[in-house]
Order: C-alpha cells, then structure tokens, then sequence
C-alpha cells in the first residue's frame, strides 16, 4: 500500500476524532468499548490458567533510551551489618532486638523507551489541547493533571487482547529500525494466526525488538525502531480498538513526518484526537512463544495502573492469562 502524506496524516486529528463522541465530558477515550459485555466475553479466553507477564523489570543499571536519567535507589533501612557481633546498635534500637527491616525510596520517569507503562490521555498535547478539547494547562506544575489522569481508569483495564505478531508474519527475528508497521502488515498477521481483531480489543504489537534486546540489552535508538506506522490508525479506528501495544515505545522512528512537524504521529493522534490508549515498551517475548506453543493469538488481559493523583501515565505490568 501507499503510505499517507503529511497532508492525509494532519488530517486524521479531525477524521478520527473522537472528541464529544461518548459526551462533552468524557475521560475515557476508547476504554468506552470495553463494556461489561466485552469484559464478560472476554473472560472466557481463559481455558488453561497460564498467565503471561509482559513488562520488563525495572533496573537502576544505566540503559541505551533513557531519557530522563537512570533510576535510582535509596536504601533507607537494609540488612548489611546485622550479622557482625560488633555491630554498632543505633539509639532508637535496643540491646537484643531482633527484629528489623528493609525499606526504600525508587525514583524513576516511566516515560520513555524502556520502562514499560501506560499513558494516561492527559499526556500529550496538540495546539494546546488534550483529549476530548481540555486545555493543556489543565496539567499544572503543582498538581499534575487536574483532568485526563491515570486515576480515571481505577478499575482497571480487564479486556480481550491480541497478539499481532507481525515479525513471525514476515518469516524474521526482529524487523528493521525504522519499518513501520501498516494495516498491510497487521491483516498478514491476522490472516496467519487465525484471528481477527474485534471492537474494544487490545492489540499487542511484536516487532521483535525485544528478541535482541534480551541478548544485548535496549538498541541504540540513533538507529530508529519498529513501531505502528500513522497508516494503521484509521485501521485501529475502524476496528474499535480500546488499546495499543507495542514491544518498542509504540512510533515508528523515524516517523516519516518529522520535517513536516509530526514526529510522533501514533502518540499525538492516538492520545489527542482518538482517545486511545498506549502502552510503550512491552516484553512481548514469552507472549509470542506461548501463543505459539498453544497455537493461539488471544488472552484475556488485565492491565491495572498505580493509582496516582494527577499522573499522565503509570508503570505497568500487563498479564495476559490463557
């Protein structure tokens, strides 16, 4: 297929808009396809009990892709020491106590190319608006999102998910940094696992990067990386999808659209316009090997956020149960 243009792609913030479409005060986004029917259908992709994680572990050893600095560790009380007999007791413990414990501070931003989490839709802008029209400034330095934060989706998300296996699709390890990801490719996918993606869905994207990534570590992202191309949104609108994945930070990088001042084109019109929710940076590994092995591409899903006030996104670990 034909890729869009800048122009055709600029236009997608009014083609596949959902704003005021579920009311003039949604915060939801296209989480209002998972209705209790779907959950309910949804549930009965369980068959065998196995469950699947999907998240890689957080780690305060520096890493190619992050962004806003390496997270870090405070240890505030720890067991080093408490076997020396000569240990120096501290005054608020007493002689012969045995009783301790372990705490800590961990600091990190999620946001990025390696933590793996979920965006909330207050966390990107266009001219000034959120989802749904809400101003930008609606994000406040003191309290964070006052509108569109994580806390919208306290429940959680519990939903059918799909595995779109697009690198197994094309017979390779990992597509290319850089290879966007096309309806083309995502109807291939379908048509080789036997299945077909439904109304409020969440449709996990494998490219492969993490098959290299647990050899080697995260890629240089100079290089670019696989992700969804802006040419399977109008295919992800179409299909009524609640929520994305991707085993990448979601965008094809490059995009395509830079010079024309599009670079994240998935993030700005997914989030913005459509309302769709994303989350970046999956370990979709295992998945991919226990869809094969049970000849399967979808699960039940759940996925629960840390509920944080005023948050734009949330760690996550996503499991899917077969």
């Amino acid at each position: 297929m034909s890729l869009p243009t800048a122009e055709e792609v600029f236009g997608y913030f009014d083609e596949l808009s959902n704003w005021a479409r579920w009311g003039e005060e949604d915060d939801r986004g296209t989480l209002n396809y998972v209705t209790p029917k779907v959950t309910l259908a949804a549930a009965k992709e369980i068959q065998t009990g196995r469950s699947v994680a999907c998240s890689w572990v957080i780690t305060n050893q520096r890493q190619e892709g992050d962004l806003f600095g390496t997270p870090q560790r405070f240890m505030l009380n720890h067991g080093q020491g408490l076997a020396d007999a000569d240990r120096v007791i501290p005054p608020h413990r007493r002689a012969g106590e045995r009783s301790f414990g372990a705490s800590e501070y961990i600091g990190f931003v999620f946001h990025g190319l390696n933590i793996t989490h979920i965006d909330a839709l207050s966390h990107v802008f266009w001219d000034g608006r959120m989802y749904n029209g809400y101003p930008a400034e609606w994000v406040t330095s003191q309290l964070g999102a006052t509108r569109l934060a994580i806390t919208d989706v306290a429940e959680g998300i519990s939903t059918r998910g799909v595995l779109l296996d697009v690198a197994r699709a094309h017979g390779v390890d990992a597509l290319e940094p850089g290879r966007g990801v096309t309806p083309q490719d995502l109807e291939l996918a379908e048509k080789k696992q036997g299945v077909q993606v439904r109304s409020g869905d969440a449709v996990f994207l494998r490219t492969g990067y993490g098959h290299a990534r647990h050899a080697s570590g995260p890629g240089k992202t100079t290089l670019g990386q696989p992700g969804w191309h802006a040419a399977a949104l109008p295919w992800l609108h179409e299909r009524e999808v609640a929520v994305i994945g991707c085993d990448t930070g979601q965008d094809v990088t490059p995009s395509g659209y830079y010079d024309a001042g599009l670079n994240l084109p998935v993030h700005s019109i997914g989030i913005t316009a459509m309302g769709l929710w994303l989350v970046d940076n999956l370990d979709l590994e295992a998945l991919g090997v226990t869809c094969q092995e049970l000849g399967r591409a979808s699960f039940f899903l759940s996925l629960q956020p840390i509920m944080i006030e005023g948050a734009t996104g949330s760690p996550l670990n996503p499991v899917a149960i077969f």
